[in-house]
């Protein structure tokens, strides 16, 4: 009597990952660029590590997780109050509700370890981790540390910094987390290279300006007022308006001049910083972290929002003498012709500068992270 071949086999149970880990944190990209840079280190240590990202459905996240290869799922955006308000009445409710999602995420993906990077998704995550005695590792990116991980603080001692000045519980400054590109540049072999895919000549003085991916209007308005007075001193300059910020003239045509150049967006700011000699941006703790890193001269002009945090991430940058920093009302075109472009001009000032910037850049950040994640899951180092 034969057997039917066809028929339907038991379903074999799928082997598990060596390690489990889940990363939360999201909204901006001084969130999601360290979530990201973290996971590629522990796939470096741990190549079969389970990775999985917890954003919101309304962050960067949404396109820069599944972009890099990470399952991506969604929490609740939960803001935490200050001050009485509607929303802090429903903050409990809120709040269980989002633990539930949390634990049951955790749970599903059988976590070893939870790394969280701040933003609104991470206290939810922390408190669901606690409950399940998973174990927590935390990036803190800015000065001034985030609610939601001072929360996560209290329950784990592997708590990482990307400057020393912050206060948090169980600080270790562990640097910033970057994207290999930019944490192994070397801006002096490769700078030939980056300029000519800019668009820049090679052997001209370069300046070039950015307010981040959104633009920055103050930025932007002073450059344009001094796009004469560059390419009278031969600095050419690359412009990096930002998303739908064109700069326009007043007859509304696109602002054109010699040496100089606008683009809306750069993909890959690894040749941005190699074919600069001077940056003038922002002081994101992103930007002020990769710039030190890479060892290079800027001019930062902090968002004037807030409280105040974007001047203390470029502070040990400006004490060193690695930078300069202008308040932003400030900056116009009369500042950056009295004090950009003589800078500019100055190679061997430049030279100390980036030798400054580069004596407190930390390169390896991700893979500190990357270790703490596997002591925290009493993994042997890889």
């Amino acid at each position: 009597m034969t057997q039917n071949v066809n028929q339907t086999l038991p379903e074999l149970p799928q082997p598990e990952a060596p390690l489990s880990v889940v990363l939360a944190g999201g909204g901006s990209a001084g969130h999601v660029s360290p979530l990201l840079a973290i996971a590629a280190a522990i796939l470096l240590r741990v190549p079969e590590a389970a990775i999985k990202a917890v954003g919101t459905r309304d962050g960067l996240e949404t396109t820069l997780v599944p972009a890099a290869g990470h399952e991506l799922v969604f929490i609740d955006r939960i803001p935490l109050p200050r001050k009485p308000s509607l929303d802090l009445a429903k903050l409990p409710w809120r709040m269980r509700r989002a633990v539930a999602t949390a634990k049951k995420i955790l749970q599903d993906a059988r976590a070893d370890v939870l790394v969280g990077v701040g933003g609104y998704v991470c206290t939810p995550m922390y408190l669901a981790a606690k409950s399940l005695r998973v174990p927590i590792v935390i990036h803190e990116a800015n000065t001034k540390a985030g609610l939601a991980n001072k929360v996560g603080a209290r329950y784990t001692t592997y708590v990482g910094t990307a400057f020393a000045a912050t206060a948090i519980r169980h600080a270790h400054v562990v640097g910033m987390p970057m994207r290999r590109a930019i944490a192994a540049l070397d801006r002096v072999q490769a700078q030939s290279g980056a300029r000519e895919r800019l668009g820049l000549e090679v052997g001209r003085p370069t300046l070039i300006v950015t307010g981040g991916s959104l633009g920055a209007l103050r930025l932007n308005r002073a450059v344009a007022d001094s796009v004469e007075a560059l390419a009278a001193a031969g600095i050419q300059t690359l412009h990096i308006t930002g998303k739908g910020k064109a700069v326009m003239r007043a007859d509304g045509s696109l602002l054109t001049a010699a040496l100089y150049r606008q683009v809306e967006y750069v993909d890959g700011m690894e040749d941005v910083y190699a074919a600069a000699d001077l940056l003038l941006c922002r002081s994101g703790a992103g930007t002020v972290s990769e710039v030190a890193a890479v060892g290079l001269p800027a001019v930062f002009v902090p968002l004037p929002i807030g409280n105040g945090e974007q001047a203390r991430n470029a502070a040990d940058l400006v004490q060193a003498g690695a930078a300069l920093l202008q308040p932003d009302a400030g900056l116009d075109g009369p500042w950056i012709q009295d004090n950009v472009i003589p800078l500019c001009l100055d190679e061997s000032r430049l030279t100390r500068m980036a030798g400054s910037a580069a004596q407190l850049g930390i390169r390896d950040a991700a893979e500190r992270m990357a270790d703490m994640v596997l002591a925290a899951a009493e993994m042997p180092n890889q």
